[in-house]
């Protein structure tokens, strides 16, 4: 982020740095839901012009104490990417929330929650 977008904002905002999110946009659903036969994949639902997603974001991020290698974390920004997530929500049965948690096992989603329902210590008994 350059100096005048900390002090005046970005247009972008990008994902907190203590999770190691994956762009789900740089993955296709269809790897993701094969990679899932091998280890959980969460997809965090982003809108960055709301404040409770944003909010459940960096308390999600203060409170994730995983290792790297026990799931794929895939973090989506709603508003650049919205179309991606109607097929989230229509693939795997899942109504759209923002912001949104899904834990996709097997290639089914076995969790999901919203808004302030967004722990990071629920993902534990997914692992």
């Amino acid at each position: 982020m350059g100096f005048l977008d900390k002090i005046f904002g970005g247009n972008q905002e990008a994902a907190p740095d203590k999770v190691n999110w994956k762009p789900l946009e740089q993955t296709t659903l269809d790897v993701l839901e094969q990679q899932s036969f091998e280890k959980p994949a969460v997809i965090f639902k982003h809108s960055t012009r709301c404040s409770i997603s944003r909010m459940a974001l960096k308390q999600f991020d203060r409170e994730f104490d995983l290792d790297d290698d026990q799931m794929d974390l895939y973090f989506l920004d709603l508003l650049e990417y919205r179309p991606l997530s109607n097929e989230i929500a229509e693939r795997f049965g899942v109504q759209h929330e923002s912001p949104q948690l899904l834990v996709i096992k097997e290639g089914k989603v076995v969790y999901h929650t919203s808004h302030s329902g967004i722990q990071a210590d629920d993902l534990k008994k997914w692992v």
